[in-house]
């Protein structure tokens, strides 16, 4: 075979591999933004949209299996990961919104290390969601979230393994940390002004009993 021959056979191949790698990637795009409008859906507390528009992401993920074989290593490309943890995201704060349980990596379907990196990204979801509750005066629903976020991220610090292997975790985990400082000192704030709220309402109460008599 020819020199100008091998060169041609490449050619075509990096031709295949730049279409494959493009049809990917657009759909790998997509996933995440649906994903990222599904989280929206599940602040807005419209579950069933939420579930369906994830529903037609993971249909997205399919494109992966129609890699061809030779092409296999994009699959296992950033942009591929970013999207099953922005999927992963939105599935574990739609199932804790809605039921108070976490769903696993088994029943979404997703890698371990991109559910890892998920739930620790579903701390920032739930520090929004805590805040609208306290703009709504609901303390209770507030420090539910609260109690969330700890949870995350107390199960996430005891995996010795994954801190170690799981590249990013350790840097999420971090930005959790802070997230939580942040948001307990919110939710006290707001719970000792509630408390400081009904005292003085309670003792103008007393006050008005006491003219009355």
């Amino acid at each position: 075979m020819s020199l100008k021959a091998i060169l041609s056979e490449i050619e075509e191949e990096l031709k295949e591999r730049k279409e494959v790698k493009d049809e990917l990637y657009d759909a790998m795009r997509k996933a995440t933004r649906l994903s990222k409008q599904a989280i929206f859906l599940v602040h807005k507390r419209k579950f069933d949209k939420a579930k369906k528009m994830l529903q037609e992401t993971k249909k997205l993920f399919g494109k992966r299996d129609e890699v061809p074989v030779a092409h296999k290593e994009l699959v296992y490309a950033g942009i591929v990961d970013a999207a099953f943890q922005e999927y992963t995201e939105a599935h574990i704060f739609l199932k804790l919104v809605r039921d108070s349980k976490f769903v696993s990596p088994q029943k979404i379907g997703v890698p371990s290390t991109s559910y890892i990196l998920g739930l620790a990204d579903v701390v920032g979801e739930l520090r929004r969601k805590a805040l609208d509750s306290l703009r709504e005066g609901d303390v209770k629903d507030a420090g539910k979230n609260l109690e969330a976020m700890e949870l995350v991220y107390n199960e996430l610090t005891g995996m010795d393994e994954a801190m170690h292997s799981v590249s990013e975790l350790r840097r999420k985990i971090d930005i959790a940390r802070r997230i939580i400082e942040s948001t307990r000192g919110d939710v006290t704030i707001e719970v000792r002004r509630s408390s400081l709220e009904r005292s003085i309402k309670g003792l103008e109460e007393t006050l008005k009993t006491k003219k009355k008599k």
